[in-house]
């Protein structure tokens, strides 16, 4: 082998040492998780929080970092739950999450049982969702050759079923939840897995208690929260954190840090029939060189309510 294809060959595996790098903390920036699971919308989370209250709720979420940079990791979410008054929720979940070239749509409808305990308040949860799941390469935003053998070999594979499970307990006051996401990948996993973004949730854990307080001129409601996730190629996160709403100026103010070195504001405006969300993701570990803050607007229509 000559030199100057020797040489040729370690600039070829420089750079690819070096995108692999780049590639791992892109996906880094992904471990900032929808700020709207933990209060406004913990359906996206755990598919037994569908359908808890009587009545159909819409919601829709935005998550975009904070920057112009081609290809910065997007977040879209859709979710529709109803419980028309009995023990029964329905719901729908449809997300969709854009990273460089690869696109995920995740499709998935949602069954939940809601049973009541002791107190009116007090009620055991259970939910499944089953639905499809796509994982593919854009092949308008390739850079290079559009006929590349992986390309193609990753964009053949077809979209296949996947599904979630959940566990909740949720009370007046009290809430404790599990969720165990992705069960394809759980329990019927293969060597073509292997070639899954490695970002994806493992499991999810929560427990939250809700303080109220009336100081005479207004009423407020404190609700900490602490949560504990995992995510595949990652170490696992906690998430620490509590909203406080005001309802007599029908607003909300939270904030939340990961351990994965960020930290999370958020601010809700509560009208009727509509919840609004904003949220700013700021990160204070070694991952701020290598992605921007996050943005994420989130926002809640209730219908059908008594």
């Amino acid at each position: 082998m000559s030199d100057s294809i020797k040489y040729t060959r370690g600039i070829i595996v420089a750079c690819v040492y070096v995108l692999s790098m780049l590639t791992s903390k892109v996906a880094d920036a992904q471990l900032v998780s929808l700020q709207s699971m933990y209060y406004q919308n913990q359906y996206i989370a755990n598919p037994a929080m569908a359908g808890l209250a009587q009545g159909l709720n819409l919601n829709l979420g935005y998550q975009q970092q904070w920057t112009t940079m081609p290809g910065s990791p997007k977040s879209k979410n859709f979710t529709a739950d109803y419980n028309s008054g009995n023990n029964v929720g329905l719901g729908l979940n449809v997300s969709s999450d854009n990273a460089g070239l690869i696109n995920r749509t995740r499709v998935m409808g949602t069954y939940a049982y809601h049973l009541p305990l002791n107190g009116k308040d007090d009620k055991l949860n259970f939910g499944l969702s089953l639905g499809l799941n796509d994982t593919y390469i854009d092949y308008t935003k390739v850079n290079g050759d559009q006929g590349d053998v992986a390309v193609q070999d990753f964009n053949q594979r077809s979209a296949y079923v996947d599904g979630d499970f959940g566990i909740s307990y949720t009370g007046q006051k009290f809430t404790v939840q599990a969720t165990l996401p992705n069960l394809k990948t759980l329990f019927f996993s293969n060597e073509n897995d292997n070639n899954l973004e490695v970002d994806r949730a493992t499991f999810f854990t929560a427990l939250s208690y809700k303080i109220h307080a009336d100081n005479g001129i207004s009423n407020f409601t404190i609700e900490p929260k602490v949560a504990f996730r995992g995510v595949k190629g990652f170490d696992d996160i906690l998430d620490v954190g509590a909203l406080m709403t005001m309802p007599d100026y029908n607003i909300n103010v939270g904030g939340m840090y990961h351990s994965n070195k960020s930290i999370t504001v958020n601010f809700g405006v509560l009208l009727r029939p509509m919840d609004i969300m904003v949220a700013y993701s700021n990160n204070v570990g070694p991952l701020r060189v290598y992605a921007a803050n996050t943005f994420e607007f989130g926002v809640k229509f209730k219908v059908f309510r008594k």
